[in-house]
């Protein structure tokens, strides 16, 4: 489903999980949820365990819509895992929504993913030749199938084994009937981290902006290619793999995560705002006024003020209450779509010439029509900035990105990208330039695939060639 008032890639998912003795785990879960909606907006779902039994609560929508009447409960739960979903493999659907709660032989078991197997049809079609039965079309119930089926005797060993079958992204929340298990791919493409409350509580999201809700602090992100196991113990680290290349997503610092965040000890604020910096020196661009397509350019708008000397100014407003976006059939209403979403303010943007920055252009469509409301507002100059390289090849570790052919920098120059928008000019930031945008983490350490196309891990033939979320629903067909 193409969301048509937004020019941007989807975010993957969020999860979050919580082992406490003393607090009320729903509560902590459903605070660190609401603090990773902006990684998922189509569905949500927490699961809890009084060391007997599980249950969940899961549904369509966002977390107050989801959680509105009530949280998960029953006495004594002291150990909770959530999600929030936007949808990379399998459709949106209610059978697909997470965490998934399974019985096997040694008990029961909660999971939550965010990323992307890209060997999940492989293991499925194995799966299903051993008599496997699936409910859900999510990769993610390929690990719970491959943990379940496991021979190994205890559950650190089950899923490890389970973990070293499969390639991708995977960032994984999993709770027994008592331990809290976190789980972070060899290449660490998305992010996932520890802390702990002043009440001894343990405490896994996939941003550290989810341990600040619960006022938990930050202990160290979770290593790629390590499994961390909390219980009644305390914590135990595994490293289930010999040391690879980390490969972490660069997009989560360009766009995905939220800028009070800090990924693998870089701050997304101070990599937004070099960014930024970085686009005003490489770009030369003069102007009257910089201005960002808010929320994502915000931060690298300011800093190609800060670098450029040019004063910031709020040029468009974002509509913070239109919920969730939604789809309409003719281009009229698209085009109204796009306003109640953005609308230019003429007052700031009269007679000016406008430096406008945004983090990234997709499909270029929406960022055509701000130019032309822009200049509808009586905008005199329009030259926009890009904080990321083009994008001109897809994404298959956890990003709903769209197939190659609908990239419009895999088909078109900068200059026609410029001309098909309608800006006066237009600069990406080079990979160099982003590159040095990194303030403390290493630059050699991210994936730069959707720019470059080095994929850093292989990828099955089914998962290149049929690279869109409904692959096991057409498989069924």
């Amino acid at each position: 489903m193409v969301d048509i008032t937004s020019n941007k890639w989807k975010e993957e998912c969020g999860v979050f999980g919580v082992f406490s003795r003393t607090e009320d785990v729903s509560m902590l879960t459903y605070l660190g949820l609401y603090a990773l909606q902006h990684r998922g907006q189509e569905s949500a779902g927490i699961a809890v365990t009084d060391g007997a039994w599980m249950d969940v609560t899961r549904d369509m929508g966002l977390v107050n819509e989801v959680f509105r009447h009530q949280l998960p409960h029953m006495e004594n739960q002291y150990i909770a895992i959530g999600h929030v979903r936007y949808s990379t493999t399998g459709s949106s659907l209610l059978s697909n929504t997470q965490p998934l709660i399974a019985n096997y032989s040694g008990g029961k078991i909660s999971l939550a993913h965010n990323g992307n197997l890209t060997n999940a049809a492989e293991l499925r079609r194995y799966l299903e030749e051993k008599g496997t039965i699936f409910q859900t079309s999510i990769d993610t119930e390929v690990i719970v199938n491959l943990i379940a089926r496991s021979r190994k005797s205890s559950i650190e060993e089950k899923i490890i084994e389970s973990v070293q079958q499969v390639k991708g992204a995977f960032c994984l929340a999993i709770m027994t009937e008592n331990k809290l298990i976190a789980v972070r791919d060899p290449q660490g493409f998305r992010p996932l981290c520890i802390g702990k409350t002043e009440e001894g509580s343990w405490i896994i999201s996939s941003e550290s902006c989810g341990l600040d809700v619960v006022g938990a602090e930050f202990i160290r992100d979770v290593e790629p290619g390590e499994m961390i196991v909390m219980g009644d113990d305390g914590l135990k680290s595994y490293k289930y793999t010999t040391p690879e290349k980390k490969a972490a997503c660069v997009f989560e610092y360009i766009y995905f995560a939220r800028p009070d965040s800090v990924i693998d000890g870089q701050s997304v604020h101070a990599a937004r705002f070099m960014m930024g910096r970085m686009l005003a020196r490489e770009s030369k661009f003069k102007g009257d006024i910089v201005i960002s397509v808010p929320d994502s350019g915000n931060t690298a708008a300011t800093g190609f003020a800060y670098e450029s000397g040019i004063p910031f100014c709020e040029g468009l407003i974002k509509n913070r209450y239109i919920g969730r976006t939604f789809i309409q059939p003719t281009q009229k209403k698209r085009d109204t779509a796009v306003r109640l979403k953005l609308n230019a303010i003429a007052e700031a943007v009269r007679g000016k010439s406008v430096i406008m920055v945004d983090d990234s252009i997709v499909r270029g469509t929406t960022s055509g029509k701000i130019v032309k409301m822009l200049r509808k507002a009586g905008a005199k100059e329009v030259h926009m900035c890009i904080s990321s390289p083009p994008i001109g090849y897809p994404c298959y570790y956890g990003i709903d990105t769209s197939v190659r052919k609908e990239l419009i920098a895999a088909t078109k120059s900068a200059e026609e990208i410029r001309q098909f928008i309608g800006a006066d000019s237009l600069h990406f930031l080079s990979l160099e330039g982003l590159k040095a945008s990194m303030t403390t983490a290493n630059p050699e350490d991210m994936c730069y695939a959707c720019f470059n196309n080095a994929y850093p891990i292989e990828m099955s033939k089914e998962t290149v060639t049929g690279a869109d979320k409904y692959v096991f629903e057409q498989r069924a067909k």
